[in-house]
């Protein structure tokens, strides 16, 4: 029953602080670290009711981690835990694992050695289930590897090896037999993942657009949009536009642009769809059916002020992307007034603002400093979970971020690639 205590202890930690992180947010934290320092008293604090009740203080510190997540700390607040964490005190766990492991005394026994295979089989047994998972996905090789990368464990080994043997439940060459095996399967996953991975047409797939409304403003961007990103479609309902630019882009004639025959002809069928007629009801109520049947994103263009402000928020809420050209007209000249440089940039010819989804796993939780392309390119905002991070040369990134960057038109299609591939 006392073990009820460590819950009650975090919950009601849970409820102390939910507060003061929403607080935080508008304080100045340049010199304070208040979440940093709270981060360690909700650690040491359920540690030790965890100690005083008899339990392991390594259950402690597993609710403290859920109890600061359930907190929701800023994303400052998660890169310098994680450079407290990775960087000093999770080292020393490892470490101190490591000294308490006896190699000379582990191979000269017998019965170990025999353990060792035994475990390790059964860490790659264990993970089993996952191969037929990834083959609904991928093909058989990179099915493979992924399950052969998910076989890798060590830190929760290391941590349950820690209770067991405090609970004198198994031995220390039991412990040590357990400890090898896991320490085989991170050489031996990663090994395995890159010698049969190997990328697929999906991860090259480009995004999918398709363009309702086929005018003088639709048609240059169609044709200036990258080849290898994106691929593109545009349709009208309009006999002599279709005639018009037929032959300068991909553009296919229909009946009407009623939402139920649109669907039938697969237009919304797209990453992204672009609603750029003149007619901004219509515009409205293809927004409306396109966000209805599922796409990512809608992009509307709204001439008249004045439905647009009638119908903004609901807009806002089904999270339609709106322009209109004389606002985007205003801003480019303004833009143009305040900070020429910056437009030089938007327009040069040689480098390029650009955005990408992180997608990749492979640069996941990598700080910025360390990508191996960081030479070539100027990161100058992270889009994460709706809202900006400003980067340093410290901040990790983390899957699905939306990077801008600077690059010169040269690098960055493969920098995108890279950077964008599913895997």
């Amino acid at each position: 029953m006392l073990l009820l205590l460590i819950l009650l202890a975090a919950a009601a930690l849970v409820w102390r602080f939910k507060a003061f992180f929403k607080f935080f947010d508008r304080i100045n934290k340049s010199t304070t670290q208040l979440d940093v320092r709270l981060s360690f008293f909700v650690i040491v604090a359920l540690v030790t009711t965890a100690e005083s009740v008899g339990a392991e203080g390594i259950l402690g510190a597993f609710l403290a981690g859920i109890v600061i997540k359930l907190l929701e700390p800023h994303e400052e607040t998660k890169v310098r835990l994680d450079s407290i964490g990775y960087g000093f005190f999770i080292p020393i766990f490892f470490i101190m694992s490591g000294v308490g492991l006896n190699l000379r005394t582990l191979l000269n026994d017998r019965q170990t050695l025999i353990l060792i295979p035994v475990f390790l089989i059964a860490y790659f047994v264990a993970k089993l289930a996952v191969f037929p998972v990834l083959k609904l996905r991928f093909k058989t090789a990179n099915a493979f590897a992924g399950a052969a990368m998910t076989s890798t464990t060590l830190t929760v080994v290391l941590a349950i090896l820690q209770v067991a043997e405090h609970l004198h439940k198994i031995t220390s060459q039991q412990s040590g037999a357990f400890l090898l095996a896991a320490i085989i399967t991170c050489v031996v996953g990663p090994l395995l993942f890159n010698k049969r991975y190997s990328t697929e047409a999906a991860d090259q797939k480009p995004t999918t657009v398709h363009f309702i409304g086929t005018n003088l403003l639709t048609v240059p961007v169609a044709q200036q949009l990258a080849k290898s990103w994106y691929d593109i479609h545009m349709y009208t309902d309009r006999e002599p536009n279709y005639r018009a630019f037929n032959s300068e882009t991909d553009v296919h004639l229909l009946k009407n642009l009623v939402p139920d025959d649109l669907v039938a002809e697969n237009v919304f069928d797209a990453d992204i769809v672009v609603l750029g007629q003149s007619n901004s009801k219509e515009n409205y109520r293809l927004a409306k059916a396109a966000k209805q049947y599922g796409v990512n994103r809608v992009i509307a263009r709204f001439e008249d002020p004045n439905i647009l402000d009638e119908r903004k928020e609901t807009l806002v809420k089904m999270g339609v992307e709106v322009y209109s050209t004389p606002d985007v007209n205003i801003s480019m000249l303004r833009g143009l007034i305040e900070t020429p440089s910056t437009i030089q940039l938007l327009t040069a010819t040689e480098s390029g603002v650009f955005e990408v989804q992180l997608r990749n796993h492979k640069y996941t939780d990598i700080q910025i400093r360390n990508l191996p392309f960081i030479d070539d390119i100027t990161i100058s905002q992270i889009y994460r979970e709706k809202r900006f991070v400003r980067p340093s040369g410290d901040t990790p990134l983390k899957l699905n971020d939306r990077i801008l960057f600077t690059s010169s038109k040269a690098e960055a299609p493969r920098i995108r690639r890279e950077l964008g591939k599913l895997n």
